[in-house]
């Protein structure tokens, strides 16, 4: 949030649109969530109301407290590394359900990774359209991430889709030849 309203003033609904239309892929938020964190923001001080309208509409604006708090964020923390992935806990028991399905699944990824991969496509054009040169910049080194990261992501899933494969061919091929 803090982010989004260093680019300046925008209300719950404005942000909630820029969510979806640029960090939905790496920072996904409901509406519920987004409103809680205004209110949590507000009440540290981190932002405040900077404007009201019709039907209780409310523009935020960053504090220079704020700024200083994403900046610290920024540089000093230590961003979370997920070391978690149940995509790849589920690989490793693939032996469970037999080579079919094991193949089937890895394929599946591949065609996911593929899928996402051609939607992050699809939005690179307003995350350069953006007017703030840094945003622009910033915006599309993030996407960059994202596209290599789908990529790889593909190219894994299709390798370890025909490595299993190949692994019962050669079976297949040495029961043959008892």
């Amino acid at each position: 949030m803090l982010g989004l309203l260093s680019a300046g003033p925008a209300s719950g609904y404005d942000l909630l649109k820029t969510f979806e239309l640029s960090l939905e892929n790496v920072w996904p938020a409901t509406q519920s969530q987004l409103y809680a964190e205004l209110g949590r923001l507000a009440k540290e001080g981190l932002v405040r109301v900077a404007a009201e309208g019709p039907r209780g509409r409310k523009e935020y604006e960053i504090t220079e407290e704020g700024r200083a708090e994403l900046r610290h964020w920024l540089v000093e923390v230590p961003p979370t590394l997920t070391r978690r992935s149940d995509m790849l806990l589920r690989v490793f028991f693939l032996d469970q359900v037999g080579a079919d399905a094991a193949r089937g699944y890895l394929e599946r990824l591949a065609e996911r990774a593929v899928h996402e991969h051609d939607q992050l496509r699809g939005i690179r054009e307003f995350v350069i359209s953006q007017g703030d040169d840094a945003l622009r910049l910033y915006g599309d080194i993030a996407l960059e991430w994202g596209l290599r990261l789908t990529a790889a992501q593909r190219d894994w899933a299709e390798w370890a889709a025909g490595r299993v494969g190949a692994l019962e061919h050669e079976k297949a091929g040495q029961a043959g030849a008892e």
